[in-house]
């Protein structure tokens, strides 16, 4: 059975509340504290798995989380600014490697001619 779409939007309709979800946390001063992404156009949001398979799939299987109904996740995050939740996202980024310093390279006598 296919999902019914809205008329006035070309997207399946909105299933809210998503029900509890498995939100990725990381460790604060006070505890664990939810981990805010960016969306693709830079904008912050919160995000929740429907699943700890798919949260393990997506950003691997050391990361830490814990149970939160959806209304819970978004009063948690309204504070920060933060109105967007996003369930399940698709993809995700790695970090970013360190630079390494990169050295000059000792000029050479044959690289270099004088006179």
């Amino acid at each position: 059975m296919s999902e019914p779409l809205s008329g006035e939007d070309p997207e399946p309709c909105d299933r809210f509340p998503a029900g509890p979800l498995f939100v990725p946390v990381r460790p604060g001063p006070s505890g664990c504290v939810a981990r805010l992404f960016r969306t693709p156009l830079g904008d912050r949001t919160a995000v929740g798995f429907t699943s700890a398979h798919t949260l393990t799939a997506t950003l691997g299987p050391g990361q830490a989380w814990i149970r939160l109904a959806e209304p819970a996740l978004r009063a948690l995050t309204a504070p920060l600014g933060v109105t967007t939740v996003t369930v399940d996202p698709q993809f995700c980024a790695p970090a970013p490697a360190p630079l390494r310093p990169t050295l000059p390279e000792p000029a050479t006598a044959s690289a270099v001619r004088i006179g």
